[in-house]
């Protein structure tokens, strides 16, 4: 078969690799039918996340359908039409019994694409598949699903709900990219009287206005300033920190209000100043983490009804075997416009942005 096979910092290539076959008696071999490339993977590609062997095939979201089953999986079979979550969940260890999936002690976790071979890739083996592979309602088609893999549960669990988002609260997400964007989208379960988005693109905060915000700054023009107008000095009640730079989590902590919530999503390789001097009377909350993906059975159903917009993330969709090009429009969002590039799924085109709403 083909993957997509990480070879050092800044080679990869799109190249035979072998079946993956069943080693355990709780694995799926799932055929990919589409897959989407995360910006953690950009992030591999340049040597940041050293975890990673070279000869790895990259990628841990996608949807396809289960072609063999280990002899103790119960939930899926042969056949049925699957999301691949972004994290595996033994389902046995002290983490998985609290929810805690993200933190799983007995070799889940983010593993796929990570330690082991993911998911770019024309099949995929996936371990403990009956909590780490959800079965897709058939209305669901697989470019709006492959993006509740990750995405939507990152910006939602990490965000969204660490973020205590409730009605009538002012939210601020910095970062406009697929993981903002999906908070934006979620945040609006809460009815939250207003939503501003940051971010340094013009495209991305047109994005951000698509998707419910009420408002949009940019991250050079002191948004802070605009959050304090909005809400007569006080600040905003959550702040999510999208995109993971020493600059956006400091703005973010200036953007909060006294006894409000900072949610931080972005991935940091820096060390970021916690400004303690003038945080410690506030009775800030600041929270981190790692998607645990408990939310995704919701989400998915959520999508069915038609009532999460995820179709509105996938810019560009290209055939699984395009994936150099794929990675190339990705990586180069700034030209390209791209958030969400998805290859193979139920129709496959050359690779063209979707037109703005």
């Amino acid at each position: 078969m083909k993957g997509y096979v990480f070879h050092g910092p800044g080679q990869s290539a799109w190249e035979d690799v072998p079946d993956p076959a069943i080693k355990e008696a709780t694995d799926a071999i799932v055929r990919v039918d589409a897959v989407t490339i995360c910006g953690t993977d950009l992030h591999i590609l340049k040597g940041d996340v050293p975890e990673v062997r070279p000869g790895t095939v990259l990628g841990h979201e996608a949807v396809g359908e289960i072609v063999d089953v280990g002899a103790d999986v119960r939930t899926v079979r042969p056949g049925d039409r699957v999301l691949v979550s972004c994290i595996t969940a033994c389902g046995r260890c002290r983490y998985c019994r609290e929810g805690m999936y993200g933190q799983c002690r007995g070799g889940g976790g983010w593993i796929l694409g990570h330690l082991i071979d993911g998911t770019q890739a024309e099949y995929v083996r996936v371990p403990y598949a009956d909590l780490s592979v959800h079965p897709l309602p058939s209305a669901l088609d697989s470019k709006d699903a492959v993006l509740l893999a990750d995405i939507f549960p990152t910006g939602y669990e990490v965000g969204v709900l660490n973020g205590h988002v409730r009605p009538g609260d002012t939210v601020a997400v910095v970062g406009g990219g697929p993981i903002g964007l999906a908070a934006i989208a979620t945040a609006m379960l809460f009815a939250p009287e207003r939503i501003v988005a940051v971010d340094l693109a013009a495209a991305r905060l047109e994005a951000a206005k698509r998707l419910g915000a009420d408002a949009v700054a940019d991250a050079r023009e002191a948004p802070e300033q605009l959050v304090s107008d909005l809400t007569d000095g006080l600040g905003a009640d959550v702040v999510v920190e999208a995109v993971g730079v020493p600059e956006t989590f400091e703005l973010c902590t200036r953007m909060v209000r006294p006894g409000g919530h900072v949610a931080n999503v972005g991935v940091h390789g820096k060390p970021a100043t916690l400004h303690l001097e003038d945080l410690w009377i506030k009775n800030i909350t600041i929270t981190t983490g790692l998607v645990d993906t408990y939310s995704t059975p919701t989400l998915l159903r959520m999508a069915a009804a038609g009532r999460l917009p995820t179709g509105q993330l996938v810019t560009h969709t290209l055939p699984l075997a395009h994936m150099e090009e794929a990675y190339d429009v990705f990586g180069r969002a700034g030209d390209t416009g791209a958030l969400k590039v998805v290859l193979g799924g139920e129709q496959h085109q050359e690779v063209v942005p979707v037109e703005a709403a």
